[in-house]
């Protein structure tokens, strides 16, 4: 039981959270490409993906796991974010909020060669080609989507 919840339902509600986070994250990220601010969805945005880092360390573990580290490095990262958003360190802030989306977004792409059975089936071990190049595209993709939004995104 965590926090009176089943693991299951515990785990739900983490997906949950994480798949709101990343939809959010996305948005605000095209608004900082077509240079337009949606304060509203950023504030979801980065308080769910504080929260989808919080929850995962409420998971069984036993140790230090990959898991935990990103899960730190994502606090980190999201602090420096909320701090440059304050401060108007506009680059800072671009740089810190999409690299927290992107750390959601690899995750989302593990979790997903774990649990969807056909996705599994290609990439048993996540060293395989298929595992690889998802994470190789959605980096490339990440850069590219950082590059431009760092160029466009000028807040009033």
């Amino acid at each position: 039981m965590i926090l009176g919840m089943s693991l299951r339902t515990f785990t739900y509600l983490h997906v949950y959270i994480s798949l709101i986070a990343i939809g959010a994250g996305f948005i605000v990220v095209y608004g900082m490409i077509a240079a337009r601010r949606f304060p509203l969805l950023t504030n979801i945005f980065l308080f769910m993906t504080v929260l989808t880092s919080l929850t995962g360390f409420l998971f069984p573990f036993k140790g230090v796991t990959p898991a935990i580290v990103l899960g730190i490095l994502s606090l980190i990262v999201l602090a420096v974010a909320i701090l440059a958003r304050r401060r108007g360190w506009r680059g800072t802030y671009v740089i810190s909020a999409i690299l927290a989306l992107y750390f959601n977004f690899f995750v989302l792409i593990v979790q997903s060669f774990q649990k969807i059975p056909s996705l599994h089936a290609l990439a048993p071990t996540q060293s395989e080609l298929p595992f690889k190049l998802a994470q190789f595209i959605t980096l490339v993709v990440i850069i590219a989507l950082t590059t431009v939004a760092f160029k466009k995104y000028r807040p009033a």
